[in-house]
């Protein structure tokens, strides 16, 4: 088959599959936003985006839907543009929905099956609108809002013949219609370069080596931010510390903001939440690693005793399962997202998202007793293994899942 990818931000999740199709005697193309200097083996071509400023007076709830369509109207010439100079046409369109570049392909090559990644469906009751009102205000402007965001998804979907999403939970944010047309495949998790490592070392930015089996307190985010729970574990933190002596905690992740809205007067909310408890922390033992190469990421969950992990309801992180498959022990926050792979004393702890308390009462305990939670830690790898392994469960399930639409 003819296979082309769309994302905006390629390989995204198809880092995997592409390759595979192409790996399998597909024909495999992807097209990316021309800012976008990822790097694939598939060959990979590029459009250009350039958008019009939208003014929020005049479009008002709109605005999202301007945008994202916009961004289709660009990818939509490009697609024509390769059919007219090199009589291009896929059997396969592959795209993630989130930025509307699938909106318009069916114009471009009606006779392609298209199939949209389905990541997440904005709601404006049930999700993550409304579960934090100290950062997220809300009301009936939030709702309509959140609502609002939905037009492109769904009219992505409803133009597609099928969609996929990673997760039970994501799936079900789509409107019964449009939630019988997704099937739930995992992108999936390595777990064969994800493993315990009893022989881990970590070299801190200040020279200092963590080793596995030492007091070791992870927390890891692509940017820090309150949809992550950030502010929630630097709240438990000082009392965690304050109890272990010996413990370390490796924070990781950015001081950008992936989602919601930034605090005012500041680029992110790394230093707006620290600056509230930094005088209660011992900074020696607090290490901001910022965002690290995969390979580092990888050793600091081997060297972790206890990872916390917090999300709104909201996308599930890869950071969570890729925990769970290096034999992390998983403090995880009581939301759904995190109830569909974490069952309490089966293979990980859940804690109330904002009950500080609890949160450091359970964290001190996990730290203190690390014989106690490891048939925990066991079975957190098991889940991984069984029902997220890349190479052996999720990637074949994908392969099959795009090949099925073979002409």
């Amino acid at each position: 088959m003819k296979i082309l990818f769309l994302h905006q931000n390629f390989p995204g999740q198809f880092l995997h599959l592409a390759p595979e199709l192409a790996a399998r005697g597909h024909d495999v193309l992807a097209l990316t936003d021309a800012r976008n200097t990822r790097r694939s083996p598939v060959r990979t071509l590029r459009y250009k985006h350039t958008p019009d400023r939208v003014d929020p007076a005049k479009t008002r709830l709109g605005r999202n839907y301007t945008v994202m369509s916009d961004r289709g109207v660009s990818v939509a010439r490009a697609c024509a543009q390769l059919r007219e100079t090199e009589g291009y046409a896929p059997d396969v369109i592959f795209g993630h929905s989130g930025w509307g570049e699938t909106l318009f392909l069916k114009e471009i090559w009606p006779q392609a099956k298209l199939i949209v990644y389905a990541e997440f469906y904005y709601r404006g009751v049930g999700a993550d609108v409304g579960f934090d009102p100290e950062f997220l205000p809300y009301g009936l402007d939030q709702i309509l809002i959140a609502q609002g965001r939905a037009a492109h998804l769904g009219q992505a979907l409803i133009h597609a013949d099928a969609g996929l999403a990673p997760t039970e939970w994501q799936a079900s944010t789509y409107p019964a219609p449009l939630r019988s047309m997704i099937r739930v495949i995992h992108d999936g998790i390595d777990c064969t370069a994800l493993h315990p490592d009893p022989q881990a070392s970590l070299t801190l930015p200040d020279g200092r080596s963590l080793r596995a089996g030492d007091e070791v307190l992870t927390f890891v985010s692509r940017n820090l931010e309150p949809y992550r729970g950030y502010h929630s574990f630097m709240r438990a933190l000082p009392a965690v510390l304050r109890a272990r002596p010996e413990a370390h905690a490796v924070i990781v992740g950015g001081d950008e903001v992936s989602y919601g809205s930034p605090p005012k007067g500041a680029k992110g909310w790394k230093n707006q939440i620290l600056s509230e408890v930094q005088g209660q922390l011992p900074m020696d033992r607090v290490h901001f690693m910022g965002k690290v190469p995969y390979a580092t990421f990888a050793t600091i969950l081997q060297v972790s005793r206890v990872h916390a992990y917090l999300t709104y309801p909201f996308v599930l992180s890869w950071s969570m399962l890729e925990a769970m498959a290096a034999g992390c022990l998983v403090v995880g926050s009581d939301t759904a997202p995190v109830q569909e792979v974490i069952t309490h004393g089966e293979n990980g702890l859940l804690v109330d998202f904002f009950d500080i308390s609890a949160w450091s009462q359970t964290l001190i305990d996990t730290l203190a007793n690390p014989g106690r939670y490891g048939a925990l830690r066991r079975a957190a790898r098991e889940t991984a293994q069984t029902r997220y392994d890349l190479r052996g469960i999720c990637l074949p399930r994908m392969v099959e899942f795009v090949e099925r639409f073979a002409p």
